[in-house]
């Protein structure tokens, strides 16, 4: 079976119908969906929907873009949930500096807080960096000590460099449909230089849907997609990268099943 590691069920394009797309993911042998939260609401949400769907699981945080939002609220949300047998992550949080009007300060704040309640909860993270890889590295090399139970850096598309040193922190990175895209110039070097052991796939669906089908609304189904474009830069089967990257997000999501 194939895993999305990241996924957006609880956005307003896919909700309405998740039925049907956890039933097309299916046909696609998509059997795993881990269901990113961004706010206490998609939060809520995405534990609903674990509950309801033994295919899928949730990641439960705060967004940087609503690093404002972040009150004890929040806190006792995520530490109160965090042992729940579905929840498997803290995520997806992070940094994000692209658009303006951002605080750089309380996303660092923010940031720094849930990768203490994760360690506190013994969960993994999932980081969200955007134009801000400075600071996101430094504030891993200064709490590396808050990082035992592992992370995931979403959507990767950093340089070589910055792989190498996500690595040494012992992170994964995750591939998703941006590196079909024929402007993605970095993603053959990244993917030919990281161990087979630390990569993990998923879709950020409804966005960045992968080639062929590049602007409509994404979906799980399509991670067979982003697997066949790594096998083709790896000179390997589908099959191959099916089983590593399905290995790959059970040793990082312990209650991953």
């Amino acid at each position: 079976m194939f895993i999305d590691t990241h996924a957006h069920l609880n956005d307003a394009k896919l909700l309405p119908d998740v039925n049907g797309v956890i039933f097309r993911a299916k046909e696609f042998n998509v059997e795993r969906i881990v269901n990113a939260g961004c706010d206490l609401a998609s939060s809520q949400k995405g534990i609903e929907l674990a509950d309801k769907y033994k295919e899928v699981y949730a990641c439960i945080g705060v967004h940087p873009e609503n690093a404002k939002c972040f009150d004890n609220q929040i806190e006792n949300f995520l530490m109160e949930n965090g042992e729940r047998e579905k929840v498997i992550a803290i995520g997806e949080i992070g940094l994000d500096y692209h658009y303006e009007g951002y605080d750089k300060e309380l996303q660092k704040k923010v940031f720094i807080r849930q990768l203490e309640i994760a360690n506190e909860l013994k969960l993994p993270v999932v980081i969200h960096s955007r134009d801000a890889t400075g600071d996101m590295l430094e504030i891993l090399k200064n709490n590396s000590n808050l990082l035992k139970y592992g992370g995931l850096m979403h959507c990767f598309n950093g340089s070589l460099e910055t792989l190498k040193e996500v690595l040494k922190l012992g992170l994964k990175v995750s591939f998703g449909g941006a590196i079909t895209f024929k402007n993605s110039k970095n993603a053959p070097e990244l993917i030919k230089n990281i161990p087979l052991e630390s990569f993990t796939l998923e879709t950020d669906c409804p966005y960045l849907c992968p080639e062929p089908f590049r602007g409509k609304i994404n979906e799980p189904k399509n991670i067979p997609l982003i697997a066949q474009k790594i096998a083709d830069i790896l000179n390997k089967n589908v099959s191959e990268i099916e089983k590593i990257t399905t290995l790959n997000a059970k040793n990082l999501f312990k209650k991953l099943k």
